[in-house]
């Protein structure tokens, strides 16, 4: 599997918030992306999904075009903001709710998806009522509950504490090794040092490849 992004930029009133991004992603690795809020990082994610259309350049699957041969990346899990959950449903009614979309997987799998992610399926406080690191548990689990091909994941160790940043690390790398493509935009270096192959600064729009010390010395020793 390849997805390569051929110099897509985005203007948005008249503002570049991507600029010429060129980009050649494979199965089985972590692409890590860095930069200042606001930086164009979740722009990209959007890009890169198509849950948003470049003013110029493309977005290719394996020869296949997003906005021409397809709307959105098909076989995707996505980790990004305003994840749109429903505030008055259970996570396991939520993830259920999102499963009838693509038909996939069972109540079973959402099950153990929740449980991967350390929380209890059969609880029943609202969504809105979970607290952030809840939240953030709940929102992963539905990127991971059907094994996709393509993860983006956006902030994932967001508002977790420091086990369950680990726990979350663990089960990326767990994804990567049964062949996941996986983008992750993180401010917590940590995320970037242990999980990715390969780092792209993202300032002004603009992505340019950096070395990966934290993955490179890991994977020496």
């Amino acid at each position: 599997m390849e997805l390569r992004v051929e110099h897509v930029t985005k203007k948005i009133k008249g503002r570049t918030i991507l600029s010429d991004v060129c980009l050649c992603l494979t199965e089985g690795r972590i692409y890590g992306f860095v930069g200042r809020n606001g930086s164009g990082k979740t722009m990209l994610f959007r890009a890169v999904s198509g849950l948003m259309k470049p003013t110029s350049g493309r977005v290719v699957l394996d020869g296949k075009e997003l906005h021409k041969d397809m709307q959105v990346l098909p076989d995707m899990g996505i980790v990004i903001e305003n994840a749109g959950l429903y505030r008055e449903l259970t996570g396991l009614e939520n993830l259920k709710l999102l499963s009838k979309l693509n038909k996939k997987i069972g109540e079973e799998e959402i099950r153990e998806a929740i449980q991967r992610l350390g929380l209890d399926p059969d609880d029943r406080r609202p969504f809105g009522k979970y607290s952030l690191g809840m939240k953030q548990r709940i929102v992963l689990a539905q990127a991971f509950m059907e094994k996709p091909s393509i993860l983006l994941l956006d902030e994932p160790t967001n508002a977790l504490d420091e086990e369950g940043m680990e726990s979350v690390r663990r089960i990326i790398l767990e994804e990567k090794k049964r062949g996941a493509l996986i983008l992750i935009a993180s401010h917590n270096r940590t995320d970037i040092d242990v999980l990715a192959d390969e780092v792209y600064e993202v300032k002004e729009g603009k992505v340019s490849r950096k070395e990966a010390p934290g993955r490179r010395d890991a994977d020496e020793g």
